[in-house]
């Protein structure tokens, strides 16, 4: 199944070359997605030495499918900031996400690709037990100085409220892959050394060292903008990791009009149109689900069929889905780690905003400054006021190495899987992780993460071999696609007959 977003579908190609010849810089920028980009541009017109590595292309990953939306509220409720944390830290949640917004359309007004507009939020609920977090909801706004206000009544095309709709106002949508090219070429005019297709392979955290498959990197400073950071970082067992779907289909007269819709009910849902290129789009995004231990394709037949429930008979034209990682506090993780790197991580579905927010507080660490905000999300922080969320997180990777180690794998072999078939197979005495493509070709790969050593599982959908514990994610033949693992699953060299 073709899981290209609707963002990378339409959005111009960026075209930088791959690292050839090993370098040396002021600051090496790992990974090209929105928080990369955005620190490689402010700390080039700042006259910083930048060079920045993306595995593949620039924006192609959580950047590239995502929802377009630009909000300073969260997805899980600024309210939860406020029993998490306490209204001040909302107030400030507030202001950054805020000026975070601005930044972006200072930025992308400069291009038409980029399609930023501004546009009202609305969030209400379709059933009674999701009612009283509305009101919840529009006090810790109110509170925290968002121009939010109480309606009773949403587009037609959309399922009835049930209690009041909170109207958020002076939000924003813009095509996301869109900018993060034209911010790649902001930031390569500005000086920073920009290079695609160069995979990290080898990092040295104390060396201030990094390898790809040809050269190598040495710099004073090294940002992991990679959603999660690379390698073994303590955050990574404090963060829950899932992945949410997404669909663009044709629009027809269930048309919401301009604005970001967010309704919970027994799911969350996020719907918005989209015009590009000459045609509109209906874009629905739900189903959240554990990453590696879960049905990806139920997952996006569950997704289809509430859309075409609520809005009737519609071709579905691109489906995709994203992978979020949430802190165990509900802030992100921004700034400088144990392990001397920085990094950015732990946004959960509102990224976007959180990651030019996390470019412009390491921007200014890395300039010698200060900021407040960079303080109170410091990777270091003692995560009491997550404790649980953390606890769970250990218990879910205990499970997933118990099960799978103790449980038997599938009696079969090798020859006889079919295309598109995949398994955990032994062969002579050695598992193996194995699939069949289309064209009849098999891939068998060790079945073991290389980032902790969980076993991987099957994604039918995306073609990927996913791990339950960290999110690590890797391609049939075993190279990495995302997560904290660097190192790819070892190549198997089996006899099928």
């Amino acid at each position: 199944m073709d899981t290209t977003s609707v963002w990378r579908a339409t959005a111009p190609q960026s075209g930088f070359g791959l690292l050839q010849g090993d370098i040396s810089t002021d600051i090496l920028i790992i990974g090209g997605g929105i928080t990369g980009i955005t620190l490689a541009l402010l700390l080039a017109r700042a006259g910083r030495s930048v060079v920045l590595l993306e595995a593949e292309r620039i924006g192609n990953g959580s950047t590239g499918n995502s929802t377009g939306n630009l909000y300073e509220t969260l997805s899980q409720g600024l309210h939860g900031i406020v029993r998490a944390w306490d209204e001040d830290v909302a107030r400030a949640v507030v202001a950054q996400r805020r000026a975070a917004v601005d930044f972006i359309e200072g930025e992308a007004r400069q291009s038409d690709c980029c399609e930023f507009r501004r546009c009202a939020l609305r969030l209400y609920a379709t059933s009674e037990q999701r009612q009283a977090e509305i009101g919840q909801e529009h006090l810790a706004l109110a509170k925290a100085g968002a121009d939010v206000r109480l309606e009773r009544e949403v587009p037609a095309a959309l399922p009835a409220p049930v209690g009041d709709v909170l109207v958020l106002n002076d939000q924003a949508q813009f095509q996301p892959q869109s900018y993060a090219v034209h911010l790649a070429g902001l930031a390569a005019q500005a000086g920073a050394s920009v290079y695609e297709h160069s995979r990290v392979i080898e990092l040295d955290h104390k060396g201030r060292r990094a390898a790809t498959t040809a050269c190598t990197v040495k710099a004073h400073e090294i940002v992991l903008a990679t959603h999660t950071p690379k390698g073994f970082h303590m955050v990574q067992a404090e963060m829950p990791v899932h992945r949410e779907y997404g669909i663009a289909r044709a629009i027809g007269a269930a048309d919401p009009g301009p604005g970001i819709f967010w309704y919970r009910g027994s799911e969350h849902f996020s719907v918005r149109t989209l015009e590009t290129q000459a045609r509109r789009f209906l874009v629905c995004v739900g189903q959240d689900q554990k990453t590696g231990v879960h049905n990806a394709k139920a997952a996006l037949l569950a997704l289809d069929a509430a859309a075409q429930q609520q809005f009737g008979a519609g071709d579905v034209v691109y489906r995709w889905s994203a992978q979020n990682y949430r802190s165990a506090d509900r802030l992100p993780y921004i700034g400088r780690d144990v392990s001397g790197c920085f990094i950015a991580t732990g946004f959960s579905t509102d990224g976007l905003v959180w990651r030019t927010v996390a470019a412009r507080i390491i921007a200014e660490q890395i300039m010698g400054l200060s900021p407040d905000f960079g303080s109170i999300c410091k990777p270091t922080r003692w995560p009491l006021k997550g404790g649980r969320t953390m606890m769970e997180e250990v218990g879910t990777m205990a499970k997933a190495l118990a099960k799978d180690y103790l449980t038997h794998r599938q009696e079969q072999q090798l020859s006889s899987l079919a295309a598109g078939d995949s398994a955990i197979i032994e062969v002579d005495g050695v598992a193996c992780a194995a699939w069949r493509a289309d064209d009849g070709e098999l891939f068998a790969v060790s079945p073991v993460c290389t980032h902790l050593g969980c076993k991987v599982h099957w994604n039918s959908v995306e073609t990927s071999w996913d791990c339950p514990c960290h999110g690590s994610r890797f391609r049939p033949d075993g190279t990495v696609i995302e997560g904290p693992a660097v190192a790819a699953l070892k190549r198997k060299h089996v006899n099928v007959a």
